[in-house]
């Protein structure tokens, strides 16, 4: 569901994006019938995000995908992206600390930095100074991954924002495969600190 009627069918390329999400989810997500008006837009986006990404280790990205969604207030990224999470690398109870408060989760402090950078981004992008990046390099990221960093939050903050715009609602499948108190901590609206 969205503000957005879902465009006309048939569509060659909006039954190609419909597709594709059947393909990937089982079902066809409430943000894809809202930005189906514009395929070439989401097919810019799909590339955007997919060159992002591909620099980077899928764990990683989802983490500052987490926090950037967090920070923004997007139930339906931070869903989408904890499910991932939830899936491949963490359990409920973990994945659960790490949405609540990342830095009290026993991420590795590199973890915690990034997703702290990731939060400041998303919040405050003009207030990051030189010592803020300074902290990733100490943590061992090279120049060009603090870069991924940056473009994996701020690539969020862009997608976040157009979803939440339209009013493309978090889809029903996410509190059918995750646990409440996971959903609750998914969800429930958090500033950093």
């Amino acid at each position: 569901m969205s503000f957005l009627a879902d465009p006309p069918e048939p569509d060659p390329d909006v039954e190609r994006l419909y597709e594709a999400d059947r393909d990937r989810l089982g079902y066809v997500a409430n943000y894809t019938r809202a930005l189906a008006w514009r395929p070439a837009a989401v097919d810019a986006w799909t590339g955007l995000n997919g060159a992002i990404r591909s620099t980077m280790d899928l764990r990683r990205y989802e983490l500052i995908t987490l926090a950037a969604a967090r920070r923004l207030g997007s139930a339906y990224c931070s869903l989408a992206h904890g499910r991932l999470l939830r899936e491949r690398f963490y359990d409920a109870g973990t994945l659960a600390r790490i949405a609540t408060d990342h830095r009290d989760a026993g991420l590795d402090p590199a973890d915690a930095a990034i997703m702290d950078f990731a939060e400041r981004v998303a919040g405050d992008p003009n207030g990051i100074t030189a010592e803020d990046v300074a902290v990733l390099r100490e943590h061992g990221l090279s120049d060009p991954e603090i870069l991924d960093v940056a473009l994996a939050a701020a690539a969020r903050c862009f997608f976040s924002t157009v979803i939440a715009a339209v009013g493309a609602e978090p889809d029903p499948a996410y509190a059918a495969v995750l646990d409440r108190a996971l959903f609750e901590a998914l969800t429930t609206a958090h500033d950093a600190a």
